[in-house]
């Protein structure tokens, strides 16, 4: 069973257009257009453009494209900041907040348009944020689905705990854990397609795929096709296997 996935975005609508249309040229080689795309989360911030990110996928949602967006943790950190400024996600350290300089909230308020945050007071910046991120796009970002089974594959965007039903899997795991899964050499019962972790290149560890080939700190956007549990990069050249 094929699926195309592609990694974390973080802002970079460019970046993401040409992985998309490296998973076209894919599905014209093998005459497959009913597969679907997912998108690992991770649409927002540190890069310039996540609005326009967000919008487009959207749109191709809205035209029929067959696109499946899944929550990031960073997506729901500017969900949550949308909802309540003074909002703290639990997952993050004390004294870290989402327009931390390390998050990345500020970019994503500059792409809407909202200057100037650090230097005004919080509630006029979430007055501000609140009248430029149009309703639409509020609703669609709180209802990104978490995970997306399809036969033998899972696609969420940071793992699961490992030795729990996927069906009993929790938010705050399947969008932020790290060592309890990347450290975990077992067997799934799946093929864990993720993110969140970024590394140098997308890498099949045999039982998770990672896709997060560090978009946010000037690395690409990486699109993959998965069939069954075998893996391939796909690049301008075509398919390369990661095995």
């Amino acid at each position: 069973m094929r699926t195309y996935a592609i990694g974390d975005i973080h802002g970079h609508l460019d970046l993401l257009q040409a992985a998309q249309a490296r998973v076209a040229e894919d599905r014209a080689r093998v005459g497959d257009s009913e597969a679907p795309l997912v998108h690992i989360g991770d649409l927002i911030d540190r890069g310039p453009r996540s609005r326009q990110v967000v919008e487009h996928l959207m749109a191709g949602q809205a035209r029929g494209e067959n696109w499946v967006v899944l929550k990031g943790n960073h997506d729901r950190m500017f969900e949550r900041f949308l909802e309540d400024p003074y909002a703290h996600d639990p997952m993050l350290r004390s004294g870290i907040e989402w327009m931390h300089p390390r998050v990345g909230g500020v970019t994503t308020l500059a792409s809407w348009g909202v200057r100037n945050p650090e230097e005004r007071p919080l509630p006029e910046v979430h007055a501000d944020t609140l009248a430029a991120v149009a309703p639409e796009a509020r609703a669609w970002i709180a209802a990104l689905p978490t995970s997306f089974r399809r036969d033998e594959q899972l696609f969420v965007h940071a793992g699961i705990r490992p030795g729990v039903a996927l069906a009993d899997q929790v938010e705050d795991d399947l969008l932020w854990i790290r060592a309890e899964f990347l450290d975990d050499p077992r067997d799934h019962g799946v093929l864990v397609v993720h993110g969140h972790t970024a590394i140098d290149k997308v890498t099949h560890y045999g039982n998770r795929l990672n896709m997060d080939s560090s978009a946010a700190y000037g690395g690409p956007v990486s699109a993959a096709v998965i069939e069954g549990r075998q893996a391939w990069l796909l690049t301008p050249e075509g398919r390369v296997p990661l095995v």
